[in-house]
């Protein structure tokens, strides 16, 4: 996406951000300067023969830190892809790691494609080409470099790239590790494919925990209730309005996608919205709610909750001032602009930055890695003994129910549900609101305690950068 006229760009923004963090911090001479620049960006130029012709395509690896390895970041395909993006989604991962506890480096990757122009069986040639270009310089392997999906890859890309190096590796026990987000037949692990979406809703979650923080806002009460505006129903914008609307209580009031937005002020039916989405590739002309032609005006309608959940810069210098929303949760990367977060600062907007909050990716990639590094499914070990503990307890319940005749009784679902073990994807979700609460709680402890941080973001990173300089230290660097 093209930065607005004035605007810092992307990798500008991310700079400006980690230095506005870095300058509160007490680092040793020389050690910030490592932790901000990229370590290393590869670029890979490879030509793959499509109907009839070569085509050549341009795709971009980039590792910000090796403080911990394997490093880890996102594959995105796009026709905007870039070395500045490229390096600047390296450097958020790092930090987001960080923040999360993940124990990895951030890294990135890019293919400089729009894959909506290429039939499934051309986009399998040359994700096996540039995954064949990345695996033979270990830019893709489980100890050095893990990718996972990001905007335009997924699932299939994923598991086309871990066969590729399987092919290449015949012999690496762990090749199921090269990358994450795999489907679940294929190495992957259940729950992945909403993590992001669903990190969303637990960060959300726990910021309501705090009356404080949520009057800081100037909101007040619970999740229920709230109106939510979403730009981008993809993977993570849709998973983050469906949990949000039908476990919390939200009203997604307004959805805003590449042809223009949809409004119900009584609440969209979210996954009705992104079943005509992906049927007519856009929203136009759907019936459950009120089209505007202008998406990017409907930003500055009345809400409680603004999700920002597709391209980066879409809140910029341009329109931060007309934003009403009290309460932002950048669910993609980089959605508001260094620019813009000032302004919105200024005007006492609170924001949850993207290091913390779309942060559920990485994470439940971390625990599908350590899944394929271990060989074993969550909760094969445990699950039917943890039934077995359970049924002794309900065994007698059962006897007290029967001594005691009517005076008292079972819930009627408890016995089903108390006597049920954690399977895969109930551990995946259970980890996963752990790291949002523990990452959250350590992010806030900086916002409320340090006189000279005003906001979540400059908190994040400052946590996070402390990490990354602590490993270093004891690495001798």
């Amino acid at each position: 996406m093209s930065t607005p006229t004035g605007e810092p760009s992307f990798r500008q923004s991310v700079d400006l951000m980690f230095n506005r963090a870095a300058a509160l911090l007490d680092l040793p001479p020389g050690l910030e300067e490592k932790i901000r620049v990229c370590n290393a960006t590869y670029t890979v130029r490879f030509g793959v023969k499509l109907r009839g012709e070569i085509r050549t395509f341009t795709g971009y690896r980039s590792v910000h830190s090796e403080h911990m390895e394997p490093v880890k970041g996102g594959i995105r395909y796009a026709p905007t892809v870039n070395q500045d993006e490229v390096e600047a989604l390296a450097a958020l991962m790092t930090y987001k790691c960080a923040l999360v506890e993940a124990p990895f480096g951030g890294s990135k990757g890019g293919l400089c494609i729009d894959p909506r122009q290429y039939e499934p069986d051309e986009l399998e040639k040359i994700t096996r080409r540039f995954a064949y270009e990345l695996i033979k310089r270990d830019m893709i392997n489980p100890a050095q470099n893990v990718p996972a999906p990001d905007m335009g890859t997924g699932e299939r890309e994923m598991a086309i790239m871990a066969d590729q190096y399987q092919r290449m590796n015949t012999t690496d026990i762990n090749a199921r590790a090269c990358v994450t987000g795999k489907p679940p037949h294929a190495g992957g692990i259940q729950g992945r494919v909403e993590a992001t979406g669903r990190g969303v809703q637990y960060a959300l979650r726990e910021f309501f925990r705090h009356p404080e923080d949520v009057k800081k806002a100037g909101l007040s009460g619970k999740l229920d209730g709230k109106r939510v505006i979403v730009q981008g129903l993809g993977n993570v914008g849709y998973h983050a309005a469906l949990f949000l609307s039908t476990e919390d209580g939200c009203k997604v009031t307004h959805i805003i996608e590449r042809d223009g937005a949809l409004e119900n002020a009584d609440g969209l039916d979210v996954a009705a919205v992104h079943d005509w989405i992906a049927g007519h590739g856009g929203v136009k002309n759907c019936p459950f709610g009120t089209y505007h032609e202008n998406g990017a005006k409907v930003l500055e309608e009345d809400c409680d909750i603004l999700i920002p959940a597709a391209l980066e810069g879409v809140i910029n210098m341009h329109n931060a001032n007309q934003v009403k929303a009290p309460l932002i949760i950048e669910a993609a990367n980089g959605p508001i602009t260094a620019g813009a977060d000032e302004i919105l600062r200024h005007k006492g907007t609170v924001i949850i930055p993207d290091l913390y909050a779309n942060a559920g990716g990485v994470t439940v990639s971390y625990f599908e890695w350590v899944k394929n590094l271990s060989h074993i499914r969550f909760g094969r070990m445990q699950r039917r003994q943890e039934e077995a503990r359970h049924q002794l307890i309900v065994d007698e319940l059962q006897r007290l129910d029967e001594h005691l005749g009517g005076a008292w009784s079972m819930t009627p679902d408890f016995k089903q549900k108390y006597l049920r073990g954690a399977d895969e994807l109930e551990l995946v979700r259970s980890g996963l609101d752990d790291t949002m609460r523990a990452a959250y709680d350590s992010m806030r402890q900086v916002w409320w305690e340090r006189d000279d941080v005003s906001d979540l973001r400059t908190a994040g990173f400052i946590v996070g950068i402390n990490r990354v300089a602590a490993s270093y230290q004891a690495k001798g660097i």
